[in-house]
């Protein structure tokens, strides 16, 4: 138990150093260099970078550290205590690391420099850290007025690419705005994975062989709910089992054709998912057991499809 632990920890401070090292290669490699800016705190301290003579290293640790006093009452110990090393480590890096301009077109230093800091951010996030404080400050002000994360983070980089359109140009701030987008995109695809998963609920008389046939041939797991089905203000009722399941979205044209095999009449309802924790989600059997392994919960509800 103990070594697995120190496995854990290890391979995280291995994660975040890797973040770390694509992080400062796409400051350090293609926008430094070239004047383009990111959005967040990353983006002030290049912004001040412009107008002062002063070592961006030093920059990213003197406008961090509000943010870290904030995430101290805001989010957990070990969080800012991993993103202290982790901007330092950042600081550090960029500090010493020389490396030569790579392209001069300003549409591959938008694009590959969002991608080497979108990879790093997200590779951080994924293991406890953070690189940039906007989004403990998106995190603080969503828990004291209740306004998205997301929300506050644009107007935050709005502001931001606003004033380096009047203090640089306006074509810096348009491809700095573009450098954000790949980053922030790169980032979310890190943190949430390649794979996009659907949440599909289906009604049906022929609820029991749907149930079997998603269990054997997409291996996935479920969960039933009790349902009552009337007609009119006092019909016929049949209670029968409500399947509702999350696939790939890749499955959902197999999901269709098993439903429609078993049953051409029955109610489906596809939905997107945000976030996934826990349950059987991926490929989902032991194809060398060959078997199927239910992970069914039944509850009582009350639906009218």
């Amino acid at each position: 138990m103990k070594s697995s632990k120190t496995f854990k920890q290890i391979s995280e401070y291995g994660q975040l150093l890797l973040g770390i090292v694509l992080a400062s290669i796409g400051l350090k490699a293609f926008l430094l260099p070239n004047g383009f800016l990111d959005g967040g705190v990353t983006g002030i301290a290049l912004l001040v970078r412009t107008q002062v003579d002063i070592n961006i290293s030093y920059l990213l640790i003197i406008f961090s550290i509000p943010f870290l006093i904030l995430g101290y009452y805001t989010v957990s110990k070990r969080i800012v205590i991993k993103s202290i090393i982790s901007i330092l480590g950042l600081a550090l890096f960029i500090y010493f690391e020389n490396f030569e301009t790579i392209t001069d077109d300003k549409l591959l230093i938008s694009i590959f420099g969002g991608l080497f800091l979108g990879s790093g951010i997200g590779i951080s996030i994924r293991n406890g850290s953070v690189l940039d404080g906007s989004e403990i400050l998106g995190v603080y002000l969503n828990d004291k007025f209740g306004i998205s994360i997301g929300q506050i983070i644009l107007v935050f980089n709005i502001i931001l690419f606003s004033i380096t359109a009047l203090v640089l140009s306006v074509e810096v701030a348009l491809y700095s705005i573009l450098t954000y987008i790949v980053t922030a995109k790169v980032t979310d695809l890190i943190i949430e994975g390649f794979e996009d998963f659907i949440g599909v609920t289906i009604v049906s008389k022929k609820y029991e062989a749907i149930e079997l046939a998603i269990m054997e041939e997409l291996g996935t797991g479920m969960t039933l709910y009790k349902g009552t089905r009337g007609v009119g203000s006092s019909g016929k009722q049949e209670d029968f089992d409500i399947i509702h399941t999350i696939i790939n979205r890749i499955d959902i044209k197999k999901m269709y054709r098993i439903v429609n095999r078993i049953d051409e009449k029955a109610f489906i309802v596809e939905f997107d998912v945000n976030t996934v924790k826990g349950g059987v989600l991926r490929h989902y059997l032991d194809k060398k057991k060959n078997k199927v392994i239910p992970k069914v919960t039944n509850t009582r509800d009350t639906a009218s499809p």
